[in-house]
């Protein structure tokens, strides 16, 4: 498969996802699914530190990263890719997410490790906590 081909296979993938019940947009493309809401906590900024759980995969579901296994991530939020900051401050303390984010607010197209440019990343986040 070419880079363009990838790239369109990517896009359309997040067309089709976007669809599907229970999937919600947010601003820039971006798009999600709650699988656990939180008891309406506190909601980030983006200068707040996050303390999230998350594992992030691609469209095929290779997984590229994860906290799992380990203790919870705490990460300043400007500091994150931009569809973490979008999506997060949209998040309540408690929530559990899975975003979906176009290659544009996540790498764009320049290749991370396990990640190919072009890709639309999938992540499921937790917010544990907001400092």
């Amino acid at each position: 498969m070419s880079k363009q081909e990838y790239i369109a296979a990517n896009r359309q993938w997040l067309q089709q996802k976007a669809q599907e019940d229970g999937v919600q947009a947010l601003d820039k493309g971006i798009y999600y699914r709650a699988i656990k809401k939180g008891k309406d906590g506190v909601s980030p900024n983006r200068n707040s530190v996050v303390t999230v759980h998350y594992t992030g995969r691609t469209i095929n579901g290779k997984k590229f990263d994860s906290s799992l296994g380990g203790a919870p991530v705490a990460m300043r939020l400007r500091d994150l890719i931009q569809g973490w900051v979008i999506a997060l401050q949209q998040m309540h303390v408690g929530d559990k997410w899975e975003i979906y984010l176009p290659a544009e607010m996540g790498y764009g197209r320049f290749s991370q490790p396990g990640i190919p440019g072009g890709s639309t990343l999938v992540f499921e986040i937790e917010l544990i906590g907001v400092m």
